[in-house]
């Protein structure tokens, strides 16, 4: 996995990229805090285990995988040890 600091809120999560459309995305314990579009849902009351990523941070893993700096793995999905990953399409 690696790290992808989101560009407009500084938050970093662990991804990987197993396909085009598959992105496992490990999200750090601080992400209701750092992440104005979690800590606006986590104050209502929504919990975070419900949310599948924000605008800011898919546009930075997009970029991350423009500039080569997240490709594509050629391991197996839940072979790279990670405990909390999410499927996403981004």
């Amino acid at each position: 996995m690696r790290a992808v600091e989101c560009a407009a809120c500084g938050n970093q999560v662990l991804c990987e990229k197993f396909s085009v459309a598959h992105t496992s995305v490990q999200w750090t314990a601080d992400a209701a805090v750092a992440c104005a579009e979690f800590r606006d849902r986590v104050g209502p009351g929504v919990t975070t285990a419900r949310m599948r990523t924000c605008r800011s941070l898919r546009a930075s893993i997009a970029r991350a995988v423009e500039e080569g700096t997240l490709t594509v793995s050629t391991l197996e999905p839940g072979t790279a040890g990670t405990a909390t990953t999410e499927a996403d399409d981004a």
